[in-house]
C-alpha cells in the first residue's frame, strides 16, 4: 500500500443517495457518511446533489448549488453539520428586510441644503 495515499487521502468521485454521502478515494478505498450530516445536501433536489466539483486535487467536494463543501478529512473523522440557529419568523426569507428605524435623521448636510433652499424660495 502507498503510504503517502493512506496519510493524504484524496476524494476521485462522489456520489449522493437518498441515505449516503459516498466518496471514492485515489488509494481505492470508498468511505460513506450519513446523508443527514449534510443538511444542505438532506435538503437538495437530486439535480443539485449532482452539481459538484472536487476542491484542489481532491480534499474535498464542492456543491454550488447548496453553497456546501465536505472534506476528505471530515468525512473521515469529523460529524454532522449542525444547522445554524433559526432567525425570527418573518426575517429569513430572501428579500425580507426589518423596517428601517424611524428615529434615524438626515444628515447634517443634508438638512443644511433643505433649510437653505426653503429660505430660498421664500
Amino acid at each position: 500500500m502507498n503510504t503517502a495515499a493512506s496519510n493524504d487521502p484524496r476524494i476521485q468521485d462522489v456520489q449522493v443517495t437518498r441515505d449516503e454521502i459516498i466518496a471514492h478515494l485515489a488509494d481505492g478505498r470508498v468511505i460513506s457518511v450519513p446523508l443527514a450530516w449534510s443538511w444542505r445536501l438532506s435538503e437538495a433536489t437530486p439535480k443539485q446533489r449532482a452539481n459538484f466539483r472536487l476542491i484542489g486535487s481532491g480534499q474535498g467536494v464542492h456543491w454550488p448549488d447548496v453553497d456546501e463543501d465536505i472534506s476528505v478529512e471530515g468525512m473521515l473523522h469529523g460529524g454532522p453539520a449542525h444547522r445554524p440557529r433559526s432567525r425570527p419568523v418573518g426575517t429569513d426569507a430572501p428579500g425580507v428586510r426589518e423596517p428601517p428605524n424611524k428615529r434615524i435623521q438626515p444628515t447634517r448636510g443634508k438638512r443644511r441644503a433643505q433649510a437653505g433652499s426653503r429660505g430660498a424660495r421664500g
